[in-house]
């Protein structure tokens, strides 16, 4: 068993939550590698298992490497969410023998491959989003206009703050602070949330995986931009075509095998957490 290991060095208490990592690691596999997540992990590296330390930011750049080898990410979170990752230090240690093993449980959660085309055609930008990718208008914060395109039909053309186009998994994420719906990660579908649109009628939808998501800038501000996951920026102007389609491989994540998606939504979500009742009398 061949396991790399990746973290964003820069964070503060990465060091210590590493060295305990590695220390546990090393004993169920050999550690092949130490990277820094942002750094560009070589072609020719074999592992069977990457492990990653940070929060969801972290988690997520370390999919977006290894998606296309088919190498499962084993998450052990020190972010303040942590929803993408499935382990602590100690759940580590209490599971290294699944998750090393021959047979880990490991859930396969559907990315999207994104473009951005200029007017004339050609393609100036290509990645991978694992939670969403958010048109936002930018400063100086003016309604900016786009026009949808879903499949092979035309959608609508409509004015605010941008869209946003999540994975299932993504759905918890930005999705789901501007009201769009929790798509179950099972489900393979994609979500397209409006971002403060100028009318009272336009409400999230979710598509088939199938098809692809086309946003045109109609109108931008000098700040419009493309955001990815949270963490990559792509400027916009008039007449880009911003194209988004399910990815050809999945990603794969290493999970607990005592813990369930509704356990997640329940305990980092606070899902259908009840109003603070007063005690009869009170």
């Amino acid at each position: 068993m061949r396991a790399v290991l990746l973290s964003a060095r820069a964070r503060a208490g990465t060091g210590e939550v590493l060295d305990a990592v590695r220390a546990i690691v090393s004993r169920h596999a050999t550690v092949v590698g130490e990277f820094d997540v942002n750094d560009a992990i070589p072609a020719g590296l074999q592992a069977d298992r990457a492990v990653v330390v940070g929060g969801d930011g972290t988690i997520m750049a370390a999919l977006r490497q290894f998606i296309d080898r088919g190498v499962p990410v084993v998450g052990i979170n020190i972010g303040r969410l942590g929803f993408l990752a499935e382990f602590h230090t100690h759940e580590l240690e209490a599971h290294a023998t699944s998750i090393f093993g021959s047979a880990p449980v490991v859930r396969e959660r559907m990315v999207l491959s994104v473009s951005v085309r200029g007017p004339d055609g050609a393609t100036r930008y290509e990645g991978l989003a694992v939670n969403d990718f958010v048109v936002t208008a930018g400063a100086p914060f003016r309604m900016i206009e786009l026009a949808l395109r879903l499949g092979s039909e035309a959608g609508p053309e409509f004015l605010g703050d941008g869209i946003i186009v999540a994975t299932p998994v993504g759905s918890t994420a930005y999705n789901a602070s501007a009201g769009g719906p929790i798509v179950h990660p099972d489900v393979e579908a994609i979500v397209v949330t409006p971002s403060a649109a100028h009318s009272l009628a336009f409400r999230p939808v979710v598509l088939p995986s199938r098809l692809t998501v086309e946003a045109r800038v109609v109108r931008a501000n000098e700040g419009t931009t493309l955001v990815l996951d949270g963490h990559i920026n792509v400027g916009l102007k008039v007449g880009d075509t911003v194209t988004a389609a399910r990815h050809g491989a999945m990603a794969r994540i290493v999970a607990r095998p005592d813990s369930s998606y509704w356990e997640t939504l329940v305990d980092k979500m606070r899902w259908a957490e009840p109003p603070n009742y007063r005690t009869a009398g009170s």
